[in-house]
């Protein structure tokens, strides 16, 4: 395939899972429940970062989260008391346990109480053409308060060679405003141009196949390396290709 035939392709594979019935099955669902900026914002995060394993499993896992935050994330990350953090007890999803998802309540508050909120955390330390630092410094952010040490291998730092997967995957949530009911598109601070692809073992190998990825580590600087063929297909808006990298791997074994 040339260029133009290899974008053609992948335009229309966007546009055949780019739709509301890819929520079904994705955890890009958990967010979708709730119609408050800062709900949505939660819970797309707390589902982002569990996102990993048995789509099912993680979607059951989010649900749960959901419910034992009495189905109000913000109110219950400003308002929660010891009393309601005891509830979380016997939380796990894969290596996130209770331990960790009481952080990210302590953590989260911090960041609505004395950050102004998930948003502007991101947003503030965006270049023009990459959201990689801006994550770093999140990371920095969130565990800027008293953390357990095992609980920071929860939220990736691109700056450390890792691709980051999740939180790509929460920006494009909370950014991409796909006009199709599927990316919530609720943060206006932060242009899609400067997106990065989640990239996992679907996307990446799929990405090979195609030879827009030639790197086999799945790490920042395979990242860059797509990043860049993505954006030559289109710079506005880069990260819909995910959609028809992740079709093509999980729903046709491509």
């Amino acid at each position: 395939m040339n260029q133009k035939e290899l974008k053609d392709f992948l335009d229309e594979k966007v546009l055949q899972y780019n739709t509301l019935d890819f929520i079904d099955s994705d955890p890009v669902q958990i967010p979708h429940r709730f119609s408050a900026k800062e709900d949505i914002e939660i819970a797309g995060f707390l589902a982002a970062t569990i996102a990993w394993g048995n789509r099912k499993m993680i979607i059951n896992n989010a649900n749960k989260m959901m419910q034992l935050m009495g189905n109000s994330p913000y109110d219950f990350v400003m308002n929660f008391s010891e009393n309601h953090l005891e509830n979380l007890d016997g939380f796990v999803h894969r290596t996130f346990n209770s331990e960790d998802l009481k952080f990210f309540m302590q953590s989260l508050r911090n960041i609505y109480q004395n950050h102004g909120g998930l948003e502007q955390v991101f947003a503030k330390h965006q270049t023009s053409d990459s959201m990689q630092a801006s994550i770093s410094n999140f990371k920095q952010t969130f565990f800027e308060i008293e953390h357990p040490t095992r609980t920071t291998k929860h939220i990736s730092d691109p700056l450390n060679n890792s691709a980051a997967k999740r939180i790509n995957m929460y920006l494009r949530w909370m950014i991409r405003d796909d006009k199709q009911g599927v990316d919530l598109g609720i943060w206006k601070s932060i242009p899609t141009s400067i997106l990065s692809c989640p990239l996992d073992v679907h996307s990446g190998n799929v990405a090979r196949k195609l030879n827009i990825l030639t790197r086999k580590q799945n790490d920042a600087k395979a990242l860059k390396e797509l990043d860049t063929k993505l954006r030559e297909m289109d710079a506005n808006d880069p990260v819909k290709y995910d959609f028809a990298l992740f079709g093509l791997g999980v729903f046709e074994g491509f």
